[in-house]
């Protein structure tokens, strides 16, 4: 039986330890997710989560090291019903953990609310399309998988990929046309090294995107629980700033793959049937939890876009942390590690890419009229130079039609000219320029997917075809 003292609600029997978890007997009037200070024999106090409550244990996550705690000696306080994050104005420009203390030596946040870092469900009926164009200022997202206000875009990287680079470029550059407000950035990290740490802030602090911005940061040595709470402490705070303070917040978690081996480690702690790879088969919902929080409400200024970050183990993208992002989120960026060893950046590969909201915040009064036509020249003209390239691997090139040779020109074009950008911000202008200037390599007559009225007012001409000739550098 528990023994409590009902002005401090201690629990003290204490039965079991596992890893990062304690199981306390007979507490059944603990709630799920309640937070609780864990009162050591020492006299040192610990934090705790709640994880799961049944008729004979409470199951609590601890927040640091449970090594060194003396069963008998060690008791259970209720600090919070439910795990809260306190909000502010005043965090942004600022750094905190993952549980949402300050580390950059500041003082603490004086909070305006506190507010459940499970966040409030949305009612799918209070939803509103996200329709609004995003300029990213990178060619290969603007152009062919265009991210539009309030959409959730995973990033699907590679061991060693800039995956870092281009999301904090991206948090650099992104602007809605014709509005003159910048993002604020929400900046969720979770077991990530100090070398990226350290990335991140000097990005943030160089390019002045640190006055606008939140950044939570659980580094790889920091409490495998803590990485839990991370990404719904930075959507807490995103939510606050978007739906009642009227800002647009572009939110950015990385990595996504530590925070699924964090969620396995726990699970095989608490002795859990595995799923796929070992995860725990709860690990969709989980995700969703965490993605559906992005989006538009109808009669809310504000907004919150998503750029999860995750790292495709041997870069599998059946694995199952991309396969069930790509499920719940609207689309994805994927990475080639054949672009970025040709030194292409950002080596964002368009064929496997997909932004699923594409078709909503592109065309006449948002980009340009013939943005989608355009997109599906491109993506159909450079599928077929890499399906000749990889023939020409095998017959030679000699066995290649003049026409064939000129998909084939165009497919190293499109890499160098077109996706191999560096950090340059492109307009969306720009952008569709460039892709007219590679497209009018062909006769006017091959531009099957685009009508006769774009091709007639966007076309550059035969001269094209002659800038472009094997061999020589495009004027």
């Amino acid at each position: 039986m528990s023994a409590m003292n009902l002005a401090t609600k201690r629990y003290t029997s204490i039965n079991y330890i596992s890893g990062p978890l304690l199981f306390v007997e007979g507490a059944r009037d603990l709630s799920y997710g309640a937070i609780v200070e864990i009162h050591v024999q020492d006299g040192s106090v610990r934090g705790g989560q709640v994880i799961e409550v049944s008729d004979r244990n409470a199951v609590i996550q601890v927040f640091e090291e449970t090594r060194g705690m003396d069963l008998a000696r060690t008791s259970i306080s209720l600090r919070e019903d439910v795990a809260r994050i306190g909000v502010s104005r005043d965090m942004i420009g600022r750094r905190f953990n993952g549980l949402g203390e300050p580390i950059d030596g500041l003082p603490p946040i004086i909070p305006e609310k506190r507010l459940p870092i499970i966040g409030a469900p949305i009612n799918p009926v209070a939803r509103e399309k996200p329709a609004e164009f995003i300029q990213t200022g990178i060619s290969t997202i603007d152009v062919m998988n265009t991210l539009v206000r309030g959409q959730k875009l995973p990033i699907f990287s590679g061991a060693g990929l800039p995956a870092n680079e281009i999301a904090a470029q991206i948090a650099r550059q992104a602007k809605v046309l014709g509005e003159a407000e910048q993002f604020s950035v929400v900046f969720g990290a979770m077991g990530i090294t100090a070398r990226e740490a350290a990335f991140f802030i000097h990005e943030f602090e160089s390019t002045g995107a640190l006055a606008r911005s939140v950044v939570f940061m659980n580094l790889a040595d920091d409490p495998t629980i803590e990485r839990l709470m991370t990404p719904r402490a930075a959507l807490t705070v995103a939510e606050y700033l978007a739906y009642e303070l009227d800002t647009q917040v572009l939110v950015i978690l990385t990595d996504m793959t530590n925070y699924c081996e964090a969620l396995r480690e726990i699970g095989a702690a608490r002795e859990e049937i595995p799923g796929r790879r070992g995860y725990p088969g709860y690990m969709y919902t989980d995700l969703a939890s965490i993605y559906e929080r992005a989006g538009r409400i109808k009669g809310k200024r504000g907004t919150i876009t998503q750029f999860p970050i995750l790292t495709m183990p041997d870069d599998d993208i059946t694995h199952p942390i991309a396969d069930l992002t790509g499920y719940i989120t609207e689309g994805q960026l994927v990475l080639s590690r054949a672009l970025h060893r040709q030194g292409v950046y950002p080596p964002i590969n368009p064929l496997p890419s997909l932004s699923r909201l594409m078709n909503n915040g592109i065309g006449k009064g948002r980009t340009r009229e013939d943005h989608r036509q355009v997109a599906d020249q491109l993506y159909a003209a450079y599928a077929q130079g890499l399906d000749l390239r990889r023939l020409v691997a095998i017959i030679g090139e000699e066995a290649l039609t003049e026409n064939d040779r000129l998909y084939l020109r165009f497919a190293d074009v499109f890499e160098k000219e077109f996706i191999n950008q560096g950090q340059a911000d492109r307009s969306i202008e720009e952008s569709l320029t460039l892709g007219w200037k590679l497209l009018s390599m062909f006769p006017k007559a091959t531009l099957t997917r685009i009508s006769r009225d774009h091709v007639e007012k966007y076309y550059f001409g035969d001269q094209m075809e002659r800038m472009y000739r094997p061999g020589e550098a495009p004027a």
